[in-house]
């Protein structure tokens, strides 16, 4: 099939789902702010990077298989792929639920350590507690997805995602308004949506697959090794999309010290509407990142060097148009964004409508971002996408939100991000530039 062809084919549903996915996230938090109040979406924010961690591990292992199922695919080795999927979801399963039974155990150290405040530690507690029910599902939902457009239905990926959200927006509002159940309703209707969508992926692996699907385990010592070795590969390959999963908590976490730090409780409400915003702007760009990887990766275990460029040239050029349309409206309508959160809470309203459209200039070039990162890790080049990952989303952000509010005062803690998806861009781009002189310098010799 022609490149923009397929391209289309795959970005589109993959787009669909990834967009009912954000809007779970968002109906979360618009019923959570109007139904409980602005303490409660702030604390839902406190216990968001556990999510994202969660999240982290399911896309570490679902990208990594992707990419050498892809591969395998590539070669005609069926079986091989089926016996790396199979690893894939039986150890993300196993490291997912030793961190839930540590987050279960411990809800109000949780609360501590990412940021939280004794006002705002009930109602952490009380989310963390009944959404944990729903991380495993999570776990199961996010890493198949990969798996299920590499085995060519992305239709149905899309379904997995559009059934759960539209579950989860009729349950938190019967959960939150009708039944006020609060900050628990929203947190078991997130519980019950994600378990809805990993019950319809165990549904596709028994009955709907059509060339990959999951290999009966072997428990002998042989086996055991050759899953640790290939586990440990495919952890390698999706290390950085863990790291730009999880770069997001941490960007979370330390906004939410900072902003308590100068702003209180209702700056970090406020910060949290942007923290609301940012899982739809990972949507783009991990849609257009999921549609060019397996493209790429099948393309490069045949060497087919003509198709690789073309699908990145198209990839790129999505992610700037979706990046910057969404970077303009968002500063745009940043009133309006924040009022259909917080309603008419005047405090953390006035603090976001000032700060937002800083932040949302951060949206194009973290579309950008997760593109390019996404291009190193379809050539097996994991090394340089893990360093552009740990330098956007730890080691540039963390220095920014510490210095850039001591140098240009509360204006930095939204600047923060941007800054570091730029200075991260600009190494990514130079890392690019180097490879091409290189490779101009290779043909000469």
């Amino acid at each position: 099939m022609k490149i923009p062809r397929l391209f289309v084919k795959l970005f589109v549903p993959t787009f669909m789902g990834l967009l009912f996915g954000a809007m779970l996230n968002l109906a979360d938090g618009i019923f959570v702010g109007r139904g409980v109040g602005s303490d409660a979406l702030a604390a839902v924010n406190i216990a968001a990077p556990v999510y994202m961690i969660f999240g982290g591990i399911a896309l570490m292992f679902g990208a990594g298989v992707s990419v050498v199922g892809a591969i395998h695919l590539s070669k005609g080795n069926v079986k091989a792929a089926n016996i790396c999927i199979t690893q894939a979801l039986t150890v993300s399963l196993m490291l997912t639920g030793a961190v839930l039974a540590l987050v279960v155990a411990f809800p109000e150290r949780v609360n501590a350590l990412f940021g939280g405040s004794k006002q705002l530690e009930p109602y952490t507690v009380d989310y963390l507690r009944y959404a944990s029910a729903g991380l495993i599902g999570s776990a199961v939902l996010l890493c198949s997805l990969f798996i299920i457009r590499l085995d060519g239905s992305p239709k149905y990926a899309m379904m997995t995602n559009v059934v759960p959200a539209t579950l989860n927006i009729f349950l938190d509002w019967l959960f939150v308004f009708p039944l006020s159940m609060g900050i628990k309703g929203a947190a078991a209707a997130t519980s019950i949506s994600e378990m809805v969508g990993a019950a319809m992926v165990a549904l596709y692996f028994m009955r709907y697959t059509k060339t990959v699907g999951l290999y009966r385990p072997k428990l002998t010592s042989k086996a055991v090794r050759l899953t640790l070795r290939n586990t440990s590969y495919m952890m390698k390959l999706g290390f950085p999309t863990f790291l730009g999963e999880t770069a997001i908590s941490c960007m979370m976490i330390v906004g939410n010290y900072m902003f308590m730090s100068r702003l209180h409780e209702d700056g970090v409400a406020a910060f949290s509407v942007a923290c609301y915003l940012f899982p739809l702007v990972f949507m783009f760009g991990n849609a257009i990142a999921q549609s060019s990887l397996p493209i790429i990766s099948y393309n490069h275990g045949l060497g087919d060097q003509r198709r690789i460029s073309q699908t990145f040239r198209i990839a790129v050029g999505t992610a700037f148009v979706c990046g910057l349309a969404t970077t303009v409206a968002v500063a745009w309508q940043s009133e309006a964004v924040m009022r259909l959160f917080l309603g008419n809470q005047s405090g953390p309203i006035s603090i976001g409508v000032s700060g937002l459209p800083l932040f949302a200039l951060s949206f194009v070039l973290f579309s950008l971002n997760v593109v390019l990162t996404s291009y190193f890790q379809s050539l097996e080049r994991a090394r340089q996408a893990t360093l552009f990952m740990l330098l956007r989303g730890y080691l540039l952000v963390v220095p920014a939100f510490l210095l850039l509010p001591q140098l240009i005062g509360d204006a930095g803690l939204w600047l923060a991000v941007p800054l570091s998806e730029l200075l991260t861009l600009m190494v990514i781009l130079a890392t690019m530039v180097a490879d091409s002189v290189r490779r101009r310098r290779s043909v000469v010799v």
